[in-house]
This record gives C-alpha cells, structure tokens and sequence, in this order.
C-alpha cells in the first residue's frame, strides 16, 4: 500500500474504532460485532507498523475503551441528567489481546517459554464472562468502593448500585487483608435479561440487544434501587499483587472465595496446550447451558513472578491472552432483498428471511453490508443463507448452503438508482458503497440526518423515529432549522399529540440550546465527523466561523483528521444550503462557539504544534489539554511544525528518532511545565505520582 493511502486508511479505522468503542463501553448500544472489531483493530495495528510515521499515542491500539459517563451526560434508559462521580484506580485497568485463532495461542505459549528460559510455570485457564468490568475496594472487610472500568485510569463511582446485587458481600468473613482490591465483571443472567425485555416491550420501549448490554445500563441507572431488581450477578477474577500476598494467581482466588467473595468454580489449571486446548474445547459446548454470557476463555499465566517477568504492553499484559468463541450459526431460507438508504446516502441491502432462532432471539433480517459483499457471496434469492449474530448484535450474512439452491435461481440485481427517490447512484473509487448523491432531496437522507440530529449523543431532543416521520409527512421539518420553527399550536393539531407531550418536546428544543458547541457540530451530521472529531475540531478552531475559514491544509494540522476528512467538511461547509442551515440554527440559539475560549488559560504556546509521547504525572489527554490551555495545539505525529516533543517515561524510540533526524527538540514535563505560567496549569499534582509497579496492573 502506499503511504498516501495508508493515511486514509489508518484516519478512517481510527474513527470507525473510536464511534464504534463509544457505542459499545457508554451507549450500550454497538451495532459491530466483537469479531469485526477486532479484525479492524489487527487491521489499524498492521498499517501503523508499516507506517510507523503515521503512528499516535491517541489511536485506539494504544488506548483502551472508555465506559465514563460526561457529568452532564444523560441517562441511557431514562433520559434523565446524571453525573456519576468519577474517581481514579489506585493501579490501572488494562485490557486483554485476544485472538479467535488456536495457532495464536499456541504462538502465545511458545513466547512466554522463550521469554521464561526454562523456568517452570502453569496456566489458569478461566471463562471470558461477557458482562461489565467492575473493581471492588474492601477495607477492614467492608465494601466501600466501586467503579467501573472506565478508560482504565478512572472510573465513574457506582458504589450503591453495586451494593443493591445479590451475591457481592458487604462484609467479608474469615482472614481477609485490611485493604483489598479486587477486579471482575457484572452479568445479567439470561432469565434475568429476557423478564427484562419482556417488561421493557410491554411499556413500548426499546428492548436491550444482549445481555451485555443490560448489565452495563442497568449498573448506570440512577436509582439504586432498580438497580436491586435487575437481577444482576457478579463474578471476580483478579486481584491486583499489590493487594495480598500469594504465588500464584490461583492462590489469590481460592483466598478470595474463602472470604465470601463470588469467584467462579470453573477455572482450571493447565500444564501445557494440549491441557489448554482441551479446556476450550469443552467450553465451546459447554457454554450454551451455562445460565449467563460468555464469549470466550482467558488464558493467564497463573505464577505471579513470572507475570511480572513478562511484564506488559502500553495496552494490554503479556502474561494473558483471550481465546474468542466464533459466533453462533444458524442456517435458514432468504426471502427477499430490500435497499435501505441511510443519512449519508449509503445504500445497503437487507436481506428478509424465513424466522430462525439465533442467540436467544429469533431472526427475521440480517445485513449484507454492500454490492460486493453480495457478489463475493454470489448469492441468490430463495438461497439457504448462514447467519451469524457475532457479539449478539446485528445478524449478518456470512455463507450460503450450496445444496439448497434450485437450478432457476437468479442473482439479485443491486439498484442503479436510489431506491427511496430514483436519482442515479454514483460510487466513489476508494469506497465500497454505492450512494445517492441526492442529499437535500431524498426523503430517507432527510429522515435520517434529522433522526441523528435529535439522538441523545447530538442535540438530546425528545423526538423518535416515528415522530421524525411524522413531521417530515406533516410537511413541518425537512431540515434540523425547521424543528426551531414548530409550534405549539401545529404539535397539537397532529395526531396522537397532547398538551403535555407538545410541551415536553418544546421542553426538550429549548434545553438543546445550551448543548455544547462540539456535539452541535456532531449533530450536524457531516461525513466521517463522529462524537471525537467533532470534539477535536472544536477545541480547536473554537468556533464555527474559524472552521467554515480552514482551508483544507489547514484541517489537515488537526489531530486525526486525514484528507478524506478534511475534504468532507471543507465541502459541507462551503455548501449554500448548509451555510443556510447553520445560519437559521444560530438565530433558534445553538451553540456555534465557545469550546476553545472556554479552556484559554494563556498563550504561552501560542502558535506551538506540539506532539507528546510517553507517560505523564497526569493522563496524556490531561497533558494535551493542558497544552491547548494555554494556545498551542496538540499534534498527532512529529513533523516539521512540530515545535517540540513533550516526552514522559518511556517515549516512543520512533519519535525520538524522527525528532533527531529533523532536529525537533525534546523537553521533559518539568521543562514543559516551567514555560506555563505559575498557578495556571489545571491538572498539575503536587508532587509527580510515581509510576506503578508492573505487579500492580490490573487486567479485565
């Protein structure tokens, strides 16, 4: 690949890890599955390697994903404002590498004995539980913490929800340490998920996609209470070294179930691959009559020194592996096609099918993802079609049962012309979807950029699908201005609308006003611009009119914006009816400014690109902030505008040597901290932490 389009590549797997990680930790509500992630992720690692240029500390493969909640970010289920305290980890929770490959575990194995040199070790072979990580603070045997994952270094402090689930202690027994800390994950049985559901649909609400899902928003919800009738369960697995005393990983946990605490009774230990092949085997089966969630099984080292030989990566521990489940099968009849246009103009078929029960709930659609994925299946209408649910979210179509065809089956014929308004569809060179170009005249375009307009994570308005549609018919909304325009008057003379709802709705657009410039500018709905872009834009051009200014050169200085990017908001933004658009939203009140003067401290880097590497006294997000603060810009890779590398502990060699080869200087934090002014850097700690001991990292 060359260079030039691996750019374009890594810009456009960056973001698309980015949404879809915010979608799964703080939206519950992912629409990729586990094994498509993933594939994009060893995707992303594989082009950063090759192109060690374009690498960053800010991309996905050296980060791991964030379930924090803003504090004024609003609940999933309720839609009622919350603000969970977020509080940090005394040692951070990392995440695990996985594979869906045994020649993988077998490489993992064969490089913890070279690393090892002979010396003799076991494996604690354990269930990967698919719920919602969670770490427990025990002191003097009494449960007085509990936070959530959240982006490894903090987490939002959901102590007395955790309190109200059967089977976590409030009090340990026995010879328990004075200060313990203990890591592992909050399930919702399947018993517990379909009531759920059941009583969710009865009230006409949205039914959670799996019980994932159900955990983490049930462990967010506001009143404790509810929390106590949701039916969760907990299963620990991990106690950080630091915490107690033991030899080996197992240890620790046969001490932790003698406490009291819930440890699950089906680890095994392992003396060799065969031993560990075994294990998986018998849990690929076993684990449909298991009564709650696994996707996988978890392979640790089980002796703690030679853990903290191995030691760890920026993202994950070498001592630890986790071994994927491939995704149920199932296999039944394709009915029909249909063409769905979304709000970019992307059109995407769906494949109907005859009901067939997959992963606990039956299937009736199942996506085909675009014209090539369709030829590359050769598939045909009436064909036996094998569906997957990878991660039990969106059914997809991954093969056809060859002796099911009949001898007159005729290949599907994808449209040529948008099959919601008839214009000609037209395909860029480097895309794989076919798209109306018909923006501003397509119904389902329309439909769909006000439905994303409205959406909890942009505006926050209360208006659904079938309320979007019945504006759009009423003739009352075409653009997202138009909702500013509504009255009162014309809410109560369509169907189904009563006083305290038209008020409610009105309710909700006045208080759209005060959402933030960054999420006005995701609501927007430009192409490739997701909830980080946005925020990055944001902070730093600061206002709309500075953005609407940048020439494309100029949007390539941002972090992680990459040409295509660059090109789809220079062109949104230099479109007549948009400028309209956002001129008539202005006037309704909105937000077009106020994210980069909201932070301005001084201008001591003013006019200073920036790029840091390594790690801090504070987050590294912390630090670009901090460096924004005060005017400067913090940039993605070193270049010849970079001013200087701000280098913590353990910088990338890559950088440095890049900084060396163009004479970039290099400055550690106290040189950084001593250009800011005194009592002006948010952030700074007294005294810099010390870093944690490799021992002390936790892995979920």
């Amino acid at each position: 690949m060359e260079e030039k389009a691996a750019k374009i590549r890594i810009d456009e797997l960056r973001e698309i890890l980015r949404e879809n990680s915010r979608r799964y930790y703080v939206d519950n509500a992912p629409t990729m599955s586990d094994f498509e992630f993933d594939a994009l992720m060893h995707e992303l690692e594989g082009l950063e390697a090759a192109f060690p240029q374009f690498d960053s500390p800010d991309s996905p493969t050296h980060r791991v994903g964030s379930d924090l909640d803003s504090p004024l970010g609003t609940n999933a289920e309720s839609g009622a404002r919350q603000g969970f305290v977020q509080r940090p980890h005394r040692y951070p929770m990392l995440s695990l590498s996985n594979t869906y490959s045994i020649g993988e575990i077998e490489e993992f194995a064969a490089r913890a004995d070279r690393a090892l040199d002979g010396i003799p070790f076991s494996y604690s072979c354990e269930l990967k539980f698919d719920g919602t990580a969670i770490c427990l603070t025990y002191r003097d045997g009494k449960l007085v913490q509990a936070l959530t994952r959240g982006d490894g270094v903090q987490g939002d402090d959901v102590t007395e929800n955790v309190r109200r689930i059967a089977g976590i202690p409030q009090q340990l027994r026995g010879d328990y340490p004075a200060d313990l800390e203990i890591r592992g994950e909050i399930l919702m049985p399947y018993e517990a998920f379909d009531a759920l559901n059941r009583e969710r649909e009865a009230q006409e609400e949205a039914p959670f996609a799996n019980p994932r899902n159900a955990a983490s928003g049930s462990l967010k919800l506001i009143d404790p209470e509810e929390v106590a009738h949701r039916g969760l369960m907990c299963t620990l697995y991990h106690i950080p070294a630091e915490s107690v005393t033991f030899d080996s990983h197992s240890q620790a946990l046969d001490a932790a179930a003698g406490w009291g605490l819930p440890v699950s009774d089906e680890r095994r230990l392992c003396r060799n691959i065969e031993e560990i092949k075994a294990y998986i085997d018998h849990w690929d089966q076993a684990r449909k009559f298991l009564p709650f969630a696994t996707d996988g099984i978890v392979i640790k080292i089980n002796e703690l020194s030679c853990q903290r030989m191995l030691g760890y990566t920026a993202k994950s521990p070498r001592w630890a592996v986790a071994y994927k489940f491939k995704a149920e099968q199932a296999c039944t009849e394709l009915l029909s096609i249909d063409y769905q246009v979304g709000r970019t103009g992307a059109v995407t078929p769906v494949a109907n099918l005859a009901p067939v029960q997959l992963s606990g709930t039956v299937v009736k659609r199942a996506t085909l993802n675009n014209a090539d994925q369709m030829a590359l299946l050769d598939i045909r209408v009436g064909d036996w079609v094998f569906v997957e649910k990878g991660g039990e979210i969106i059914p997809k179509i991954t093969g056809i049962d060859p002796e099911h065809r009949s001898a007159d089956a005729e290949r599907p014929i994808f449209p040529d012309r948008c099959p919601d308004c008839g214009t000609p569809l037209v395909k860029a060179e480097a895309e794989a979807k076919w798209f109306c170009p018909n923006q501003d005249g397509c119904p389902m375009q329309i439909k769909g950029r006000l439905l994303h307009f409205v959406s909890r994570k942009a505006m926050d308005i209360l208006a659904g699908e079938m309320t979007v549609e019945q504006f759009y018919s009423a003739g009352l909304a075409t653009t997202a201005a138009d909702l500013y325009a509504i009255s009162k008057y014309q809410l109560l003379s369509l169907e189904g609308w009563q006083d305290r709802s038209a008020q409610r709705f009105l309710d909700s657009l006045e208080a759209s006003k005060q959402v933030p410039f960054e999420r006005v500018l995701y609501a927007l709905g430009i192409r490739y611009v997701g909830e980080t872009t946005a925020k990055t834009l944001a902070r730093h051009f600061g206002d709309i009119d500075s953005l609407a200014a940048a020439t494309q050169e100029q949007l390539l200085e941002v972090g992680d914006v990459g040409e295509v990017i660059a090109k789809s908001i220079w062109e949104f933004l230099h479109a007549p009816a948009h400028l309209e658009q956002i001129a008539r939203l202005r006037a309704a009140g909105l937000r077009f400014e106020g994210a980069g003067q909201d932070v301005a401290v001084s201008e001591a880097l003013a006019g200073k690109t920036i790029v840091i590497s390594g790690n801090f006294s504070i987050s590294r997000d912390q630090m670009k902030e901090l460096i924004v603060a005060h005017g400067g810009k913090a940039g993605a890779s070193v270049s010849a505008k970079t001013a200087f590398l701000l280098a913590g502990s353990k910088p990338g060699p890559e950088k440095l040597r890049k900084c060396e080869k163009l004479g970039i200087p290099v400055i550690d934090e106290a040189a950084f901290r001593a250009m800011l002014p005194e009592g002006k850097q948010p952030g700074a700690p007294a005294a810099a932490a010390p870093e944690p001991a490799v021992e002390e990292l936790t892995l979920f």
